[in-house]
């Protein structure tokens, strides 16, 4: 042990912050022994000392003087949550030689190149191993462990929120309504669920992932993103009813490429059909997994708690022993490169199998109509169903019939262009729902 003591400065003090002081304090001899030297929480930097928290916490820790805070540490960490003030702050620390721990998602996928760039200047690093997937460890493994390998995909479910949304509504057999008020009762909704239910917050997990496994920088705005709002009981029923479960998924991916042309990668979200078969499908309530697949190593699966104040106080105390670590040894700062700087290609590149559902009138002849559409678009049929009437009485009355494909992997392009030209046939009364399938 050195008799050198570290001193370390909280920015934040939610669920997350909370929880990671209480353990800084209660468990101080035991991480001690495992940096080298002792440390101390020399503040909690917060809008307001006197607010209500999840534990109990020594008032004397509080302040307001951020900045003081942070030119007065060795080791920042900062939980604090979206792009301003913790930008500044982190910069701040960065441009002091500071190491940082910081669980903030939106703010690397929006400006991790510039944040690299100042930790770098300032002989800093930046530890960020919560702010993909929470209690999961991913961050190392992309970035050490599968150092040597070439990965070609990674793809999992990264926010629990939406996970637990959509369990819910296969498990129980409740609306996707009754399931997001129920979630948000339990408090795995914020009272402004955006970024959840819209797919914000798997995108910027997304585009952290990417920029990780291809060694390529992805900005947050070349994600193509969907949520699960749009998501209809029609196309939910039909899921459970053909063996699928809907899963909203984050995929970064290597695009296979003709000969010649420049290797691209694609990062998308959206919410898909699932086998009951595949492993993801078995992930239930709040929890996410992440599948890599890699060249060598081949396919590895990393599960756990995806989000929880508890859970992820766990990762960002590990980020904060290794950064404590490295300064008492003495060790280089390392930084991650985008040195590849592939083409980041849009989803119509992407090579997809769709469900079209369709509202159709319940004529001889509809049914070849249809098939000459997908062959014009070079889109072949995995398997077709037809049902006379749907859940809605008045169909049989109307001579309307359900109609659902479910296509071959082909290019987005096309499949965008079919389901354009579906809907301008006459005989068709609706496109009632698109959903990509996933696994299959």
């Amino acid at each position: 042990m050195t008799e050198r003591t570290l001193k370390v400065a909280l920015l934040g003090a939610g669920s997350v912050g909370a929880q990671t002081a209480r353990q800084l304090i209660e468990r101080r001899a035991e991480l001690a022994q495992r940096i080298g030297a002792d440390f101390e929480l020399i503040g909690i930097a917060v809008r307001n000392p006197a607010g209500r928290r999840d534990v109990e916490l020594p008032a004397e820790l509080f302040t307001t003087d951020a900045e003081g805070l942070i030119d007065r540490a060795d080791i920042v960490i900062e939980l604090i949550g979206g792009i301003e003030p913790a930008r500044t702050y982190i910069e701040r620390a960065l441009r002091q030689g500071k190491d940082v721990v910081t669980a903030n998602k939106a703010l690397l996928a929006a400006h991790q190149v510039e944040l690299f760039e100042v930790g770098r200047a300032g002989g800093a690093e930046t530890y960020y191993e919560a702010a993909a997937a929470a209690a999961i460890p991913i961050i190392r493994p992309l970035q050490d462990s599968l150092v040597g390998d070439r990965i070609n995909r990674v793809l999992g479910i990264v926010n629990g929120s939406t996970n637990y949304v959509l369990d819910r509504i296969d498990q129980a057999g409740i609306t996707l309504d009754e399931a997001l008020k129920e979630a948000s009762d339990l408090g795995y909704l914020e009272a402004d669920p955006t970024a959840d239910v819209e797919g914000h917050d798997a995108a910027a997990k997304a585009t952290i992932l990417a920029g990780l496994a291809f060694h390529t920088h992805v900005p947050r705005d070349a994600v193509y993103t969907e949520g699960i709002t749009k998501l209809t009981t029609e196309q939910l029923t039909a899921a459970k009813e053909g063996g699928f479960v809907v899963k909203l998924l984050a995929i970064a991916e290597r695009l296979q490429v003709e000969p010649g042309e420049s290797e691209a990668v694609n990062v998308r979200v959206y919410p898909a059909l699932v086998p009951v078969s595949h492993p993801l499908a078995a992930v239930h309530g709040g929890k996410n997994a992440i599948f890599v697949e890699a060249l060598d190593a081949g396919d590895l699966m990393f599960y756990g708690a995806g989000a929880g104040g508890v859970e992820t106080s766990s990762t960002v105390l590990s980020d904060f022993v290794l950064a404590a670590r490295r300064i008492v040894r003495g060790a280089p700062a390392e930084y991650v490169t985008f040195d590849a700087n592939l083409r980041v290609a849009d989803i119509s590149e992407v090579t997809s199998s769709w469900q079209i559902t369709l509202h159709v009138a319940d004529l001889p002849g509809v049914l070849e109509q249809v098939a000459a559409v997908l062959s014009r678009n070079e889109v072949s049929v995995r398997d077709l169903s037809q049902v006379a009437a749907g859940p809605d009485a008045r169909e049989a009355a109307t001579g309307t019939a359900r109609l659902i494909i479910i296509t071959h992997p082909a290019h987005e392009g096309r499949l965008q262009r079919t389901v354009a030209e579906l809907g301008s046939i006459a005989a068709v009364h609706e496109v009632a729902g698109v959903i990509r399938v996933e696994g299959i």
